[in-house]
C-alpha cells in the first residue's frame, strides 16, 4: 500500500484522490482548508479527509507523518511551503504548477533531497505530458531543429463571446496569460510576451487560434537548448478569445490587478464539465539524412473512467500526475533529487494504468508510433 498526502480537494484534487483510491493500491489522506470541498469528495474507500491549511506548518508536517509522498493540487503560491515541509519530513514531492518561479524554488530544494526522495513539479497536462511527448519525438531525430507544442482545454459547446468556459484553476489561467514565456529562437533561449505570437489554423472544420502562454514549455528549453534551432509552446483557443483577453489584461491593465480579474472571471464565466483537450506536438529536423517532420496529436473528451465521470481537463491533468506518481512508486523514475517531465519514457507513461487515458485518446493525426511503423 502506498501512503500519500494529497493537498487540495478542488476539481483536480478530487479527481486525483478518486483515481488513486480506485486502484486499491493507495491510501490517500486528502487535506483542504475548505469543509465543502472535502464533502464533495464524499466517503470513498481508501480516502481519509482532514481539514488543514497548508499555511499551517505544524499541521502540515503532522499530516505528513507516515506518508511516502505529498501531492499538491494547490495554487502555485503555496507550493514552496509544501516542498520545504516535504524536504524536512523526507517525503517525495509532486505538483501541478505552471509557475516558473515556483519550479525554480522547488528545484533548489531538490538539491538537498535524501536518497529515495524526489521532487517533481509540473506534473499535469502542460507543463507535464506535453513535454514527455515532445521530447520523445525529438529523440527520434538525428538532429532535431524545430519543436512546437500546442495544447488547449476547450469547452465542447462554446456559447459566450469569449468562446471559453473555466475548466481549472483561475489563478493558473491568469498566471499563464500574464507572465513572460520561455522559447528558443535561432538557437538562443529567449523570453517572449504572453498573448503574442498569434497563429490561426482549422481542424475538422473548426477554426482555432494559438498564442504564447507562460509555463507550458516546462524545462524543455533547458534540456534541448543546445540541440534545436527553435522551440515554443502556445495555448489553443477558439478564434477571438485572445483579443478579448488582451483587452482585459493589457488595455484595462487587469494583469496588474489579478485579484479583481479573478473575481470578474469567476463570476461571469461559467465552468463546464463538457470539454475537450487538444494536444499537438510537432518536431522537424534531420532524420536519416532527410528533412522530416513528425507530429503526435491527440483529442481527449470528457467521459467515464476510474469509477466516475470527469471533464477532459480532470482526466488529463489528474491522469498525468497519478501516472508519474505511480511510475515513481514502481521504480521507473530517478530515485533522488529533481526530476524533469522529459525524463519519463513515453512508452512507460502510456502503458501505465493512469497514463492510458492519453493512449486511448481519439487521435486526429497519426501518432509518432504509427508514423514509425
Amino acid at each position: 500500500m502506498n501512503h500519500v498526502l494529497l493537498l487540495g480537494a478542488g476539481k483536480i484534487g478530487g479527481a486525483i484522490a478518486r483515481f488513486l483510491a480506485n486502484t486499491g493500491d493507495y491510501d490517500v489522506l486528502l487535506a483542504d482548508a475548505d469543509h465543502a470541498s472535502l464533502a464533495r469528495v464524499g466517503k470513498t474507500p481508501g480516502i481519509r479527509t482532514v481539514v488543514l491549511s497548508a499555511a499551517d506548518g505544524d499541521a502540515l508536517r503532522k499530516a505528513m507523518e507516515g506518508r511516502s509522498a505529498v501531492i499538491s493540487a494547490l495554487s502555485y503560491a503555496l507550493n514552496p511551503t509544501v516542498a520545504i515541509a516535504a524536504l524536512e519530513m523526507g517525503l517525495s514531492y509532486f505538483d501541478l504548477t505552471e509557475d516558473r518561479e515556483t519550479t525554480a524554488a522547488v528545484r533548489m530544494l531538490a538539491d538537498r533531497a535524501k536518497p529515495g526522495q524526489i521532487f517533481m513539479p509540473q506534473c499535469g497536462l502542460a507543463p507535464g505530458f506535453v513535454s514527455i511527448a515532445a521530447y520523445h519525438l525529438a529523440r527520434q531525430f538525428d538532429r532535431p531543429e524545430e519543436v512546437r507544442m500546442r495544447v488547449g482545454a476547450l469547452p465542447q459547446f462554446p456559447t459566450n463571446e469569449m468562446k471559453y468556459n473555466l475548466t481549472w484553476s483561475t489563478d493558473g489561467l491568469i498566471n499563464e496569460y500574464g507572465n513572460p514565456c520561455e522559447a528558443i529562437h535561432d538557437g538562443r533561449r529567449i523570453e517572449v510576451l504572453p498573448l503574442e505570437g498569434l497563429e490561426h489554423f482549422s481542424l475538422d472544420g473548426v477554426d482555432y487560434e494559438a498564442f504564447n502562454t507562460s509555463g507550458g514549455v516546462g524545462t524543455l528549453c533547458e534540456t534541448l537548448g543546445d540541440e534545436v534551432r527553435s522551440l515554443d509552446y502556445k495555448t489553443v483557443r477558439y478564434r477571438g478569445h485572445r483579443d478579448l483577453m488582451c483587452f482585459l489584461m493589457n488595455e484595462l491593465r487587469l494583469n496588474s490587478r489579478r485579484t479583481l480579474l479573478k473575481d470578474i472571471l469567476e463570476n461571469a464565466v461559467p465552468v463546464t464539465p463538457q470539454d475537450v483537450v487538444l494536444i499537438f506536438c510537432t518536431v522537424s529536423g534531420l532524420k536519416e539524412g532527410r528533412l522530416t517532420q513528425v507530429t503526435d496529436a491527440r483529442k481527449i473528451y470528457h467521459g467515464a473512467c476510474f469509477g466516475g465521470r470527469w471533464s477532459a481537463i480532470q482526466i488529463t491533468t489528474a491522469g498525468a500526475i497519478c501516472a508519474v506518481v505511480d511510475l515513481a512508486f514502481g521504480g521507473k523514475l530517478p530515485e533522488q533529487g529533481f526530476v524533469r517531465q522529459e525524463q519519463v519514457e513515453l512508452g512507460d507513461f502510456l502503458e501505465n494504468r493512469f497514463g492510458a487515458c492519453y493512449a486511448h485518446a481519439a487521435t486526429v493525426l497519426p501518432t509518432s508510433e504509427e508514423v514509425e511503423r
